[in-house]
């Protein structure tokens, strides 16, 4: 796959910033495999790419930065849909987004939830949206992410309130998580661009191999937690296959609370 053939997200470079866009508005852009995979592309493009200083990525619309894995596709085929390697690679999504030695600034324009929001947290920094909301759905549809989504949340924002989104599975808003540490920057929407451009200039006129090496050095205190996330994705893999994922799942499609008491 090159970047002509992309169809689940846009690439494009504009004075040293590359913006990666989640182009899936119609289902609050969601991921699939393949978006997976062409995200992992355009990131590796602009690793390569020496005119590209800062990448920013971002959801298409005005409703959503991302929503997570696409659970019509689950509920639809039970995985994510076909992949150029027959793999779901969000985990190398995830190294990709802290391993590309380019600052990665997370535009939050709309709902960031589920795996979007971890998508986010990965992020080097995130400006938001006065619009934006924020938040965690995995025990709600039958899923979850025990590794950086969870631990590396924790580091950010402390154990108490990491467990609380993640427990609790609820919407906060931009300003919220401003004050809780977990975005940089609340703007109007309008001006969402605009200041993702400012920031992203302002790292552009400062040593590239010094941002490079700060953000290895940032990442180091961290690393141990790729380790716990293989070991969740692969009890993932498992959980995913039970009746109990199945309710999580159904429910959402269905739009009705889930019913997990016989779990317990």
């Amino acid at each position: 796959m090159d970047l002509e053939q992309l169809t689940d997200v846009r690439y494009e470079v504009d004075r040293g910033l590359a913006w990666i866009t989640i182009d899936r508005p119609e289902v609050y852009n969601a991921f699939r495999g393949r978006t997976v995979d062409e995200l992992i592309r355009c990131f590796k493009a602009a690793w390569a790419d020496r005119g590209v200083g800062v990448v920013a990525l971002t959801g298409a619309g005005e409703r959503a930065f991302c929503a997570g894995g696409d659970q019509k596709q689950r509920a639809a085929t039970g995985h994510y849909g076909p992949t150029e390697s027959g793999l779901f690679e969000i985990e190398t999504l995830h190294r990709v987004i802290r391993d590309v030695p380019k600052p990665v600034i997370a535009a939050v324009n709309g709902v960031a939830v589920g795996g979007g929001h971890v998508l986010h947290v990965l992020c080097d920094l995130t400006v938001a949206a006065d619009t934006a909301r924020f938040g965690q759905a995995g025990p709600r549809v039958g899923s979850f992410d025990a590794g950086f989504g969870t631990a590396y949340l924790a580091r950010i924002l402390g154990e108490k309130r990491a467990r609380e989104v993640w427990y609790l599975c609820r919407l906060y808003d931009a300003a919220t998580m401003e004050r809780w540490g977990l975005v940089n920057a609340v703007v109007p929407a309008s001006e969402l661009r605009a200041e993702v451009r400012r920031w992203a200039d302002e790292m552009l006129d400062k040593s590239p191999t010094a941002l490079k090496v700060l953000k290895h050095s940032f990442n180091a205190d961290s690393e141990s937690v790729a380790g716990l996330g293989a070991m969740a994705f692969d009890s993932l893999e498992l959980f995913v296959k039970t009746d109990e994922a199945r309710e999580g799942v159904a429910a959402f499609n269905e739009g009705r609370a889930p019913d997990f008491s016989k779990h317990r």
